[in-house]
This record gives C-alpha cells, structure tokens and sequence, in this order.
C-alpha cells in the first residue's frame, strides 16, 4: 500500500515549510526566524526528523486471517467527512490546489441549500482561505458508494466482498445482512449522503430494517405496542452502524426525500425483543447506553448500545465484542478492551510499521486539543470505566441452546 501520492519524492501537507501555521505539529523542527508551533511549544511534542519521509513509504498489508466486515462511515462518503461530492468538487482531489485553511465565517446554510437544489457553484462559499500549489495526480479521487463498495471485492481475505454484495453493488446501497449461528448481524448505512458528519437512514432502508426483524421474530410488538404473533424463525439480532444513536440527527435532504433518524430507528428496535445490541462509532468515546422499553411495555427489557472510541485518539484501543448463553434464560455481552501490537517504546528513526505505530500512540497521549477540555468522572476519549470493560445482562427472550 502507497500512502502518497503526487509528487513521491517530497511531503505536500501542512506539516512543511511552504505555509508555516503554528498550529499544525512540524516534526522537523522550529524553521529559523519562527516561533515554535503550539504541538511543539506550549504541548511539547518530540522533534522527529524525517518523520514525514518516513510516513510515506510504502507499507506492506499483512491483512487480517479472520473473516471481517465493512461498515460504511461518513469519513468514506464525504469530503473530510462533512461536505458532499459536488460536480467541481474532483478538481480538488486530482489538481494542484490544495486548501489548507478556510475563511473565517463559511456559509453552511448557503451551502446546503445549493447543493440541495443542485447549484454546481455551491463550493465558492468556502472559498476566500488560504490556498497552496500542490502537484496533481489523477488517481488521487473521490470515490462514491458504489466504487467503495466495488473495491472489496478486490481482496485475498475473507469473505469475498467483506459483507458487501453483488446487490449492492447494482444498486449502489451498503446496507447488508450475515449470519453468525444464531445471531443475525445487520450492517447499516448510516451516512447522509446530502452532507453533514451526523447520519441517519434513507426511508428504503428503514423499510429493509422493519422486515429483517420481523423475519426474526415469533412474537414482536405492533407499532400500537401490542404482542404480535409473526411466522419468524427467533433469531437474536446485533445491528452495526458507523454512527450513535443520538449522533443520528441529520435530516438534510431536499422536500422529495426523507431521512430517518436515530430516535426513530431506536424505537422501531424496541418493539424486537430479540434486539440484543447496537455497536458503533462515530463519537470517539466508548460508551455503554442501555435503550430500555416502557415500563408498562407488554414484554419488558431492551437492547444495549456500545460504542467504541477510534483508533486515532489516546488510547488507541479496539473492543472485542462476544455475546454469551448463561444457560440460565440470560446472555451476556461481553466488551473487553484491546491494545495494538505497538511496542510500548521505540528508537528513532522508527524502523518499520510497529514503531511508526508506537510513535502514533505518543502523539495521540498528548493530544492537547482533548485535554484543555476534561470532562469530569470520564477519562478523555476512554470514558467511564462503566464504559470499558463491561458484561451486560440481559433476558433470553426464546431458548437460545438445543
């Protein structure tokens, strides 16, 4: 894998020389004649020379050797994560400008409102910043729903597609179904493609949710709250999502469509009982809610949420997620925090992928931006502990063991 592109014998970022902004960390050092940047000054981040030549190498993928799948995120989707694909909006990927600071007061409104009627002049509302000469490179483009979900059908692991299928790929969407024993795992696209970093579901796919759970359920409750009885086969059921259920509240879309959002996706699950879990991202923070029915609800209980703070905050760790039979009409949800294979040290100049990594965690320790603001009784991005390592109980609402 070639994280570069343009001209490979140099870095092209904000981190050189060519517009030295004091807030952007320069590995390299304090240039003469300038005052130090903030990472480097104030915070005290190392000087690691060469590091930028360094993170440009190539770096060969191991892959993984246990089947894994794909969940579509607004970082996928959007420009920064934010800004929708507009017809202009390639030149910015492929050419030789590069933005690397926006005007003081953008537009937001102005720019959802022409981008929701199709106004292709809808980006000069972020123009006015600061602007510098980059070398271009066609292949380095914007890709949309359907090239993403394409390309992981160009993989040697496991399964072919990674989730994704050839229906998705026809139709352009990333939501899918797979089963693991007798949980049935239902992988949402919760990315509102009209722009924005917040999610929420386009109406079809709220649709294909509602007969997923009804498909696995003998008993569920109606919209009006009573028992239904269905032909489901029980099935328990953990959804996946990129985004939170309150980080679901983004109803931009023009008059023709609607948007779904995570109040209403919550509620639709509560009337399953064999809903068990709802795992995501999104935030940066791990964090464990539990969605619980009414009290005077005909079958008591609900399902919980877990989320998993990212890779690239302190402390860097993943969640191991496992959902258990006590054998005692109850399951578990297990969640157990992971570290990375990063050394806990490193000699610089790093030597290879492992040590790069271990530098990555210390910059990620010392994230000044998250620490001038603490939030009291959680651990920055770690959370609570109630938030870390957690088993969570909960009814079997059918018998789960022949």
């Amino acid at each position: 894998m070639r994280p570069d592109s343009g001209d490979l014998s140099r870095w092209e970022g904000v981190a050189d020389l060519v517009h030295y902004d004091v807030r952007c960390w320069h590995p390299d050092g304090t240039p003469p004649g300038r005052p130090d940047d903030v990472p480097r000054g104030p915070v005290g981040l190392p000087d690691r020379t060469r590091l930028l030549d360094a993170a440009r190498q190539p770096v060969p993928a191991e892959g993984l050797s246990l089947p894994w799948y794909a969940v579509y995120g607004n970082h996928d989707a959007l420009i920064q994560g934010n800004v929708p694909r507009l017809p202009e909006s390639g030149d910015l990927a492929t050419g030789d400008d590069k933005i690397i600071e926006l005007p003081n007061v953008v537009d937001v409104a102005r720019l959802a409102d022409d981008f929701l009627r199709g106004d292709a002049a809808a980006l000069r509302h972020v123009s006015g910043g600061v602007v510098r000469d980059v070398t271009p490179d066609p292949n380095r483009r914007f890709v949309d729903r359907r090239e993403v979900v394409r390309e992981h059908f160009t993989t040697r692991g496991r399964p072919a597609g990674h989730g994704f299928t050839d229906g998705n790929v026809a139709a352009g969407t990333a939501y899918y179904a797979f089963d693991g024993g007798i949980v049935r795992c239902l992988v949402l696209d919760t990315v509102n493609g009209y722009g924005g970093a917040n999610g929420s579901l386009d109406a079809t796919q709220f649709g294909w949710l509602e007969r997923e759970s009804v498909a696995g359920h003998r008993r569920y409750l109606d919209p009006a709250g009573a028992l239904t009885d269905s032909a489901g086969t029980d099935r328990l059921f953990v959804l996946f999502s990129h985004h939170t259920v309150a980080s679901m509240d983004n109803w931009l879309a023009p008059p023709e469509s609607r948007r779904v959002l995570g109040h209403t996706v919550r509620d639709l699950l509560l009337r399953f009982p064999n809903v068990v879990l709802w795992v995501n991202g999104h935030t940066h923070i791990n964090a464990v809610t539990a969605h619980a029915r009414a009290p005077d609800a005909a079958v008591a209980g609900g399902f919980f949420e877990l989320t998993t703070a990212s890779l690239i905050d302190w402390p860097q760790q993943a969640r191991l997620v496992e959902v258990v039979d006590n054998v005692d009409g109850t399951l578990s949800v297990l969640g157990t925090i992971v570290d990375t294979a990063a050394p806990p040290s490193y000699r610089w100049p790093a030597a290879g992928p492992l040590a790069l990594a271990a530098l990555s965690r210390e910059l990620a320790g010392n994230d000044w931006q998250a620490r001038a603001r603490p939030t009291p009784g959680v651990d920055g991005r770690r959370g609570a502990v109630t938030d870390r390592n957690v088993e969570l109980v909960l009814p079997a609402r059918f018998p789960l063991s022949a």
